[in-house]
This record gives structure tokens, sequence and C-alpha cells, in this order.
């Protein structure tokens, strides 16, 4: 053998080994076959998809139930911002039970709308993608939730409509408002304003879903008791 082909031969053998060794790592940063370190890749996804069930389900029927925003603080529907001076003046002439009972029925709108968001939500885990996967599980706290915003909020909006409406309607939220605007507009020197309701209400129900929902994903992410499979653990727990 010349000292030439010798050559060639141990550069083969170093390339070849190198090659390998970098393989090696790239299917232990992904978890794949080889050298595990991690759950597999279609292990991920699933435990992934799983875990935003879960925390979907739990974000809907903590909000779709009565009370659900009424009673919790941090998503309840208030009088919108543009017509706190509404409520002010209304409420220094004697209008603070009728204010009380918009606020409510706004609230019960929203409580009656939520369920509507678990199908979608779940459909939105469906057509998830493993790369779509993999910056969620990698992302920060909310990146679920980011993906969530950006995959659902339309479908969501086209959905709570129909019920929000409907529900204001029984409640007669719609009427209550006009009324209560009626009577502060009949107050000499005030100014008029005007709003879309149904909007509010549909937009201020979301961001309160999207935030349970945020909830949620924060619990799987840090807290083991609320990883409550085998599968959740094993991925989550890496």
């Amino acid at each position: 053998m010349t000292a030439q082909a010798f050559v060639v031969i141990v550069y083969v053998l170093l390339s070849a080994s190198s090659a390998s060794a970098q393989i090696d790592q790239i299917l232990k940063g992904l978890g794949g076959k080889g050298k595990q370190s991690g759950p597999g890749d279609a292990k991920i996804g699933s435990g992934l998809k799983e875990a935003l069930q879960i925390g979907t389900e739990n974000a809907v029927k903590l909000t779709g139930k009565t009370d659900g925003y009424f009673k919790n603080q941090a998503i309840k529907i208030l009088m919108p911002e543009k017509l706190r001076t509404v409520e002010k003046g209304l409420r220094t002439v004697g209008y603070g039970p009728q204010i009380d009972e918009f606020v409510l029925s706004m609230n019960r709108s929203a409580e009656k709308a939520a369920p509507a968001a678990k199908q979608i939500f779940w459909d939105a885990i469906g057509e998830m993608t493993f790369d779509d996967a993999r910056k969620i599980l990698n992302g920060g706290d909310t990146a679920a939730t980011d993906y969530f915003k950006a995959k659902t909020t339309n479908k969501l909006t086209a959905a709570f409509r129909p019920t929000v409406e409907k529900t204001m309607n029984e409640y007669s939220v719609t009427r209550q408002y006009k009324e209560l605007v009626g009577r502060y507009q009949a107050i000499p020197l005030v100014k008029s304003e005007t709003f879309d309701i149904d909007s509010y209400v549909v937009r201020k129900s979301l961001d309160g879903l999207f935030f349970m929902v945020g909830q949620e994903e924060h619990k799987i992410r840090t807290n083991p008791t609320a990883r409550v499979t085998d599968l959740l653990k094993e991925v989550f727990g890496k």
C-alpha cells in the first residue's frame, strides 16, 4: 500500500467516525433513536398534544360555568372603560343596582359562550405540526397560549358572537345597556357615548379564556402535580 493510499483510508475512517458522532449528538438532542437522553419525537408530540388538550379542557370548564367569569377577579368583565364615566354618573343618581345587573349579564353571556371553544382548540391541536410542537415545548411559559391566539382567535370570535348575542338578548343586556346610556344622556350637559357592546363582550370573553389557558399551561410546565398522566410526566419532566 502506498503512503498516499494509507492517508486516504485514514481520512475516510476519521470522517466516518466524525459523521457518526455528529449524528449521535443530533439524535441525542432530538430524543430520537440511538443514545436517548429523553423521549423521542413522536412521544414529545403526543405528550404536548395531550397536555394542551387537558389544559384547554380545564380552561373551558373553569370559564364555561356559572360564575366562571363573574367571580374570577382576573377575568371578570367590567363596565367598558369608555363608559366608566357613564357608570359613575348613573351610580351617582341611584342606578347602581341596574349597573350591577348589567355587569352580571355580560359575564353570564361569556360563561354561556365559553364551551364552544373546546372543539376549536382541539381542532387546532390536531392541525399542529411537529415543528409547532417543538417550538411550543421549548418556548416560554405562554408559547402554547400564543399559538392558540394565532390559530383560533378568528374562529373563536365567529363562534362566540352568536352565542353572546343570543344570551345577551335573553338577559336583556343590550336593552339594559341602551336604557342605561339613555338615562345618562338625559342628564344635562353630559357627552354622548356610543359603543358596540356585543363586540366588547366577545373580546373580553376571549381575553379571559386565553388568560385561563395560559394559567393551565404554566401549571403543566412548572408544577409536577399538574402532570396527571405518565406521558406528561415523561415529556415535561425532561
